[in-house]
């Protein structure tokens, strides 16, 4: 079992970081939308700028979420996207590495 594996339980689902976008009502918030590897749910975390400062700058490349978190992904281009940048991620990051 890879490390990737290990993380996901039958009450949790890896997703991938996909998008990094900054809140349109709030400029001091960034967005962060990770995604299943097929592309079809994504999970959206919020985070103040301001809590990039200091020795917590890290952002995780992956998470583990409960699947009632993620919501559905219709948009077939934005499906496709969220699957290859997943991919991507997966393919260059370990699934505890940060950014």
């Amino acid at each position: 079992m890879n490390s990737d594996e290990t993380a996901v339980t039958e009450e949790t689902v890896r997703v991938w970081l996909v998008e990094r976008t900054y809140g349109d009502d709030e400029q001091n918030m960034i967005i962060l939308t990770y995604a299943t590897p097929d592309g079809r749910r994504d999970f959206r975390k919020e985070r103040a700028l301001t809590s990039y400062t200091g020795d917590h700058r890290e952002t995780p490349v992956s998470m583990t979420v409960d699947p009632d978190n993620l919501g559905s992904v219709d948009d077939t281009e934005t499906r496709e996207r969220y699957a290859t940048e997943a991919e991507r991620m997966r393919e260059k990051h370990d699934p505890a590495a940060t950014l």
